[in-house]
């Protein structure tokens, strides 16, 4: 028989994901720097995607085997999280812009260890007078000490972007003792 008197069940409480978790402590990091999160629309217009980005019509990022098109033409979903920062930048200019802009990107690829067909990226945006590329080097090393700890380092290189310039790629090394 059921005694309705009895104590119930502890119910059992799950966790977060370990990307949510992740995406939530870079929020937190970067927003303690003065960054405020800035979400864009995954289904973008192939003008904020591409256009606007300098990436020409015949730009080999813009290949039918890179990206996701839909039905309606010149609407796409979106390969990068960059046409964001043109929505951001429309929005708040001329004031100084602090932002992130996180969110998931598309890409048709080859899927194997490294490379899914879904992924998510967060970018830093920083606009205003007398902002250097010194500032952004200082701005993400922080990044990486704060997420990381102290021990962390950071490395860049020159690389190249069609949209940005100049342009680096940023590595972050920390040994786990």
């Amino acid at each position: 028989r059921l005694d309705v008197t009895l104590p119930g069940r502890i119910p059992v409480h799950g966790r977060l994901h370990v990307q949510t978790r992740t995406l939530r402590e870079i929020y937190r990091v970067f927003g303690d720097m003065g960054f405020q999160v800035y979400r864009s629309r995954d289904v973008e217009l192939d003008e904020y995607n591409f256009e606007l980005l300098n990436f020409p019509r015949y730009h080999p990022a813009r290949d039918m085997q890179d990206t996701f098109h839909t039905t309606t033409p010149d609407v796409l979903l979106r390969t990068h999280t960059s046409g964001g920062q043109i929505h951001v930048m429309r929005q708040y200019a001329p004031e100084p812009i602090r932002a992130i802009l996180p969110g998931m990107v598309y890409r048709y690829e080859q899927l194997d260890a490294r490379h899914e067909t879904q992924f998510s990226q967060v970018e830093v945006l920083a606009v205003g007078k007398n902002i250097t590329f010194g500032d952004l080097k200082g701005t993400l090393s922080d990044f990486a000490r704060r997420m990381f700890g102290a021990g962390a380092r950071t490395s860049f290189r020159p690389s190249y972007f069609p949209f940005t310039e100049p342009s680096a790629e940023v590595a972050v090394e920390r040994f786990l003792c």
